[in-house]
């Protein structure tokens, strides 16, 4: 059966190729967890998303979303790119100028702003202080001392990540991972006054070998929570991930109302036709 397709750049530096790739399967009904898990390993992208109707009447669509080998339950760059494809696709939300995605982790916000689409960072499901001896397992296999870490702490919302703040950009453009243990994000500031607060990366473990994605946006939805909590960041911000790959993210933080964190930036459609599925 053929179905609508898309594949779009989320977190764009206002142009096309510059972000993370989203494979989007906008007609997703009737397909089993078993062929969209296949598709998605065959896409070979960080996440693939199949859309479908909702199961709450509060939601506008729902999505479902699947690395090349796992279902993960929420995530930012798909939850972005998801929502842009559903517009292009003529959804029309529920609300105007508010669109309600349902999907594992529950009801996920997104609204359009000036930086983009953008979603209200969900809370937190686990956050503190990281264990030392675990702690120590993630430094070395980053390459790094503990002296070199400023802080660390859970960060959380689904995706499992832990944070590492580095002294500084240059510090977290330096590491060269070997086979991390575990879901990490690093965090570094910028000289104050550059187009950019922070320097972003993320690394996780991928049948064996260490993948970095190129722009993600639980991570920055999280490391936000944290860094602003703590007073390390003002909102509004923008970080810079994936310029260690060759790409040029730009991801946009802001606070809103009763202290809620928005994360935002460019969707570009950049493949549209259909799939066999």
């Amino acid at each position: 059966m053929l179905r609508r397709f898309t594949q779009v750049d989320v977190f764009a530096a206002g142009r096309p190729y510059t972000g993370n790739a989203l494979a989007v399967v906008i007609d997703g009904d009737g397909l089993s967890t078993e062929e969209m898990q296949r598709f998605a390993r065959w896409t070979n992208l960080s996440e693939t998303t199949f859309l479908l109707p909702p199961t709450t009447g509060e939601a506008d669509y729902r999505v479902r979303i699947f690395t090349p080998d796992t279902e993960l339950p929420f995530a930012g760059h798909p939850t972005l790119g998801s929502c842009h494809a559903w517009l292009e696709a003529g959804g029309e939300p529920r609300k105007e100028g508010e669109v309600v995605q349902e999907c594992g982790a529950g009801l996920v916000r997104v609204d359009a702003t000036d930086a983009g689409l953008a979603f209200q960072a969900p809370p937190l499901l686990r956050s503190g202080p990281v264990d030392e001896e675990f702690l120590g397992r993630i430094v070395a296999s980053l390459g790094i001392t503990r002296d070199d870490v400023v802080d660390a702490e859970w960060a959380d919302n689904g995706p499992g990540w832990v944070g590492l703040l580095l002294k500084d950009a240059e510090a977290v453009l330096a590491l060269r991972p070997g086979t991390v243990p575990h879901d990490i994000g690093v965090v570094g500031p910028h000289p104050e006054g550059s187009p950019c607060a922070f320097e972003v990366r993320a690394f996780f473990p991928l049948q064996g070998a260490t993948v970095e994605d190129p722009v993600t946006g639980s991570l920055n939805a999280s490391l936000a929570q944290w860094l602003l909590r703590t007073g390390r960041a003002k909102a509004p911000y923008v970080a810079a991930q994936g310029t260690a790959i060759g790409r040029e993210g730009r991801v946009h933080v802001s606070a809103g109302d009763g202290g809620a964190v928005w994360v935002g930036g460019d969707v570009i459609t950049c493949v549209t036709g259909h799939a066999e599925l």
